[in-house]
Order: C-alpha cells, then sequence, then structure tokens
C-alpha cells in the first residue's frame, strides 16, 4: 500500500479547501445548492481523473461545502457528500485514460442528477424528474468547461507533474 507523504497531504488539504472557496465563494455561492446547481467547484473533479488520491480533496471538500447547505442541512450532509464519493469511485475506475476523459462529466452528472435530484424531491418536495434534469445539465456544463480548462492546464508541465 502507498503510504502519503507531508507533500501529498499538503496537496490534498489545498485542492479541498479551494473546493470549499469556490463552492462559498460570495456571488457564486447561490448557484452552489438548490434545485439550479452551478457548482463551479466541480471542476475539481477533474483532478480525480489524473490521481485517484484527489477523490479525498473532492469528498471532504465536498462534505465542508455542504455543512453550509442553506435549506438542506443534514441531507446535503449526507447525500450530497455520498454522490461526489460514488462519482471519485467511478472516475477511478476510468482513471487516466485520456480517450475517456469526457466521461468524467457524464458520470459527474448522471451521480449528482439523480441523489442529489432525489435529494431535493424527499427534502424539498421539488419534482424529482425536473430537478435531476437540472443539477444534471449544471454539473455537466461545469464539468465540460473543466476538461478544456485542464486540456490547457495540462501542457504546463509544471501543472501536469503537481497532480500527477
Amino acid at each position: 500500500m502507498h503510504s502519503l507523504k507531508i507533500r501529498d497531504i499538503t496537496r490534498l488539504a489545498i485542492v479541498a479547501a479551494l473546493y470549499v472557496a469556490l463552492t462559498l465563494t460570495p456571488g457564486i455561492s447561490a448557484l452552489a445548492f438548490g434545485a439550479i446547481q452551478f457548482r463551479v467547484s466541480e471542476v475539481l473533479m477533474l483532478m480525480v481523473f489524473f490521481n485517484p488520491k484527489f477523490s479525498w480533496s473532492m469528498i471532504i471538500g465536498c462534505l465542508i461545502s455542504n455543512i453550509f447547505s442553506p435549506a438542506l442541512g443534514a441531507a446535503d450532509l449526507i447525500f450530497g457528500t455520498l454522490a461526489t464519493a460514488i462519482a471519485c469511485g467511478l472516475i477511478v475506475l476510468i482513471a487516466n485514460k485520456m480517450s475517456l476523459i469526457w466521461l468524467v462529466s457524464i458520470i459527474c452528472a448522471v451521480v449528482n442528477g439523480l441523489i442529489v435530484g432525489a435529494e431535493l424531491y424527499f427534502v424539498s418536495q421539488l419534482p424529482f424528474w425536473a430537478t435531476a434534469f437540472s443539477v444534471f445539465i449544471g454539473e455537466l456544463l461545469v464539468v465540460l468547461l473543466g476538461i478544456v480548462i485542464f486540456y490547457f492546464l495540462m501542457k504546463n508541465k509544471n501543472f501536469a507533474r503537481i497532480i500527477k
């Protein structure tokens, strides 16, 4: 088993903190929760594709962010974080197969659409399919945008070395 070094733990903590910051930034945090979600921090899910260790960053970052969920409270702590954990687990299965990077957006969109859609249905009595679809679309757009961003970032050898 590969042990984590201090450098690894520091990187994981920084990325988790970045996830929280991108989720809770005033002005964009209103789009991070609710029936219409455009959680900018989900761009970081692509880091799991390049290095499965970053699953911890995403899960912990999501958990901390969901503490501040304005309406869903404990349900978002449990189910929102569970959605991220499941998506990370599925992403790890395709990690580093560049021809499959587009699947990250589909995985994140389907998992979050279904789980967060169900959460909003049961907690907020919102219509399931409409809510699941709006969460799906928001997630899909964010992660697809992330693929474009990461395409250019990975051309920088220092960035590529750090996340791998």
